[in-house]
């Protein structure tokens, strides 16, 4: 649903009654229903999969998550799977609502502690932000400080609710015109956009000739328009858009599509901004990248391209869509944002319309003027 580069991920899959394990590479949770079920010889209606260790059942967004090689059961539609009996992950925390993995980190034993008696125990979630607040005013150390943080944002989080009424805290330095999450989230990722098709308009200030100018600012004319037909592609960021058209799930979650080189974020990065005030806040700091980048190569190559072409003959759609759209913008965190130069160049056979058809014209032409000469 983000369009992301996808890894393919390897795993071992049995059923929930055999001992037997298969090896299947997926790049995705369909990829891996589909041959899962045919491997397994199961029906793929209603098929699902879940971990073999603890029963956490895998979704869309779980499975790049994954470890290589993990253990996973395939299940049809009636069946259920709550982990094996040895189940050896020690470092999975269950509350009433929430599962709360800490994997590949090993934890120092004192804070596994803590925050073991913390889940364990039968206190709602005001009580266990309390309970975890009261142990952050005892420790001294930096990392179990983080570890302990990170858990109380997260059971800060509220991001199931949508509404300011309901989530005032949410809302602090917001203008008042916003009634819920999602429309500030949607105006968020507008504001950006725009943004872009400012810098566009600024361009025309670096041009000396003002028939060259001229012609660039109709050209800028006309991609504002298509951008407000598509309402600047604030639905990016809006979780109440349809799947194919936001990068979030449902919930809200968002994850890192990695540096513009590289096919997907190799540190795992997400956050939910529609969780918490601070999460929506760190959010700004991720950026949507474009991989051919904007300043550098794809405004330059539209004025060089307006300087011998009309505007009409300019493919203005291949350039909508490198500056504006997922077609080049990768969402990435802050840290996999490389801000050095990409040294990826626009694709000279879609800079103009019907290039290949101009080119079949005057070459009949040609012919037939040779033609007319014999």
């Amino acid at each position: 649903m983000f369009g992301f580069f996808k890894k393919i991920k390897p795993v071992k899959i049995r059923t929930c009654n055999e001992s037997r394990k298969y090896g299947i590479a997926a790049k995705d949770l369909k990829e891996l229903l589909k041959k899962g079920c045919k491997t397994l010889q199961l029906p793929e209606a209603g098929a699902h999969v879940c971990l073999y260790s603890d029963g956490t059942k895998v979704t869309e967004e779980f499975f790049p998550t994954l470890p290589d090689h993990t253990e996973l059961v395939l299940l049809s539609r009636e069946q259920t799977w709550s982990g094996s009996k040895r189940n050896n992950t020690p470092n999975t925390f269950l509350t009433n609502q929430t599962v709360y993995v800490f994997s590949h980190h090993l934890l120092p034993i004192s804070v596994m502690c803590d925050i073991g008696h913390l889940l364990s125990s039968d206190q709602h979630t005001n009580g266990l932000i309390e309970a975890a607040k009261e142990l952050l005013s005892g420790t001294q150390s930096p990392k179990r400080r983080k570890i302990l943080t990170d858990l109380l944002l997260n059971l800060k989080d509220r991001s199931e609710v949508e509404s300011r009424e309901e989530d005032e805290e949410w809302f602090k330095g917001i203008d008042t015109r916003f009634k819920t999450k999602s429309a500030y989230m949607k105006f968020n990722c507008e504001s950006r956009i725009r943004g872009y098709m400012k810098e566009v308009d600024d361009a025309t200030k670096t041009i000396q000739k003002a028939k060259d100018r001229a012609e660039f600012l109709e050209m800028s004319k006309c991609l504002a328009d298509m951008l407000k037909a598509a309402k600047f592609n604030g639905c990016y960021f809006d979780r109440t858009e349809k799947e194919r058209n936001r990068l979030c799930t449902q919930e809200g979650w968002f994850t890192c599509q990695g540096p513009f080189d590289q096919d997907m974020c190799q540190s795992l990065h997400s956050i939910n901004p529609y969780g918490s005030r601070e999460s929506r806040i760190v959010f700004s700091t991720w950026n949507l990248d474009h991989r051919i980048e904007k300043k550098r190569t794809i405004i330059p190559t539209l004025l060089e391209a307006l300087q011998n072409h009309k505007i009409a003959d300019v493919n203005l759609t291949y350039f909508y869509g490198l500056l504006f759209t997922t077609d080049n913008l990768k969402l990435v965190h802050i840290v996999c944002h490389k801000k050095g130069a990409h040294n990826l160049l626009c694709d000279t056979k879609k800079i103009f319309r019907q290039a290949t058809n101009t080119g079949k014209t005057n070459q009949r032409v040609k012919r037939k003027k040779r033609r007319l000469m014999t």
